[in-house]
């Protein structure tokens, strides 16, 4: 740093220009969205900060007098701000100190000294971005965002200040059709680059570490940021899955919750799979259908735990029952969910083969168009997609996958009845 003043050297830590890896510049040319896909701490957060730290402290093209209005959207409102407000590499971070704008914690807000406003909103709330108005947004892991379509669409709808509105997308690549949609449009740019991109900033073991914990084609998700390849004979492809979403379902003739239980949290399993699933069941059998209506999975942190959110997503969705495999403790199962609620009524499943021998008749309904998922589920279809005809390929247990296919199974090939349907309306 040789021949720089004192005032020069203060201000080399806020020249992001001077910093910045190729991945972390904006493209030229007149684009509507720009997405940074990469590896798990290849910098994507500070390249969104910084960039949104250009758009509020830029000069304006058009109504010079009116300052900017940016739209943060994280996965939960959680997330958002611990990671894209208050993050080691979030917006307060890389302000420098007579820019940095306040945290108005009641209005979810940042407001720069210059009037710019950032404010902050939940994928999980899409109907939130209803009604207010921005010039640019700044979305975060938008591939792991559970109703990313709607939350998406919604979005769209609110930039619509100035003469060209943007938005620019960090994450982590993953599955999934509305991710892919918008990398085809001809108005989005790209750039990319894996976890050791940024080696420079991260600790020496990180990158070890990581590649260690996702071998295999995991690491081209996790720490190279591409897109998985469907593995050879998967039982749910890519577009299968993509395929499968809808956004409304019929009324229902039974809703089933499958449950892929553990006896205790020694269990060594890290989740318990809890999949809701309906069905239509009237007609000719060969033209019934269900709907995934919801992954209510949760860590295995002991049976009562997976117990109350088993029953709790029976009441939810006004089920007929609970599907759980008997393997998994016998009579130790029903005895949870009873010690919730007695009244819940349970089915044991008995597994009398493998699991996938078990997902291959599930995977042909996919294949028929004959199953739907009301929305995405990112954790669940992450595990469809590590499933072929010679077995799971993922790490962990299909915990998720085993609960969608019990449920499935109930509904549609067993064809068990619960007395009189229960119609329920979404």
């Amino acid at each position: 740093m040789e021949g720089l003043d004192e005032h020069a050297l203060a201000a080399l830590p806020w020249l992001w220009d001077f910093w910045a890896l190729d991945h972390q510049r904006p493209p030229p040319g007149d684009w509507r969205a720009w997405v940074i896909l990469g590896g798990r701490g290849a910098g994507k957060t500070r390249a969104g900060a910084e960039w949104v730290r250009s758009m509020v402290e830029g000069p304006r093209r058009t109504d010079p007098g009116r300052a900017r209005r940016v739209a943060l959207v994280g996965e939960t409102l959680d997330q958002a701000r611990e990671v894209m407000v208050m993050g080691d590499s979030g917006i307060l971070a890389c302000c420098p100190p007579d820019r940095r704008p306040d945290w108005i914690a009641t209005r979810r807000l940042l407001r720069w000294p210059n009037g710019a406003e950032a404010q902050l909103f939940s994928a999980h709330d899409p109907e939130s971005l209803r009604g207010p108005q921005f010039d640019a947004a700044w979305v975060d892991e938008l591939a792991k965002w559970p109703k990313v379509e709607e939350a998406w669409a919604m979005l769209q709808f609110t930039l619509r200040l100035g003469r060209a509105p943007r938005v620019c997308v960090t994450t982590t690549p993953r599955r999934g059709r509305t991710l892919r949609k918008i990398l085809d449009r001809d108005t989005t740019v790209q750039t990319h680059a894996p976890t050791e991109a940024n080696a420079a900033n991260l600790a020496p073991s990180y990158i070890s570490e990581l590649r260690a914990a996702y071998p295999g084609a995991r690491a081209k998700q996790e720490l190279d940021g591409l897109f998985l390849p469907d593995i050879e004979r998967a039982l749910w492809p890519a577009r299968r899955l993509e395929e499968a979403v809808v956004r409304q379902v019929p009324p229902l003739d039974r809703i089933v919750v499958g449950v892929d239980p553990a006896v205790s949290a020694r269990h060594g399993k890290d989740e318990v799979g809890i999949v809701v699933v309906g069905a239509t069941c009237h007609g000719d059998p060969k033209d019934w259908r269900a709907w995934v209506l919801e992954d209510a999975s949760v860590p295995n942190t002991g049976s009562e735990a997976w117990a109350r959110a088993a029953v709790a997503a029976w009441t939810r969705h006004r089920a007929g029952r609970i599907v759980a495999e008997v393997n998994q403790g016998g009579d130790l199962v029903r005895h949870a969910i009873h010690q919730v609620d007695p009244g819940v009524p349970v089915r044991m499943a008995t597994a009398t083969r493998g699991k996938a021998d078990r997902a291959l008749p599930v995977s042909a309904l996919y294949e028929q168009g004959r199953v739907s998922h009301l929305g995405t589920f990112p954790k669940l279809e992450d595990q469809m997609a590590e499933f072929s005809e010679t077995g799971f390929h993922g790490s962990g247990s299909p915990d998720r996958v085993d609960a969608l296919v019990w449920a499935v199974t109930d509904l549609l090939l067993e064809r068990r009845g619960d007395g009189p349907p229960r119609v329920s309306r979404l």
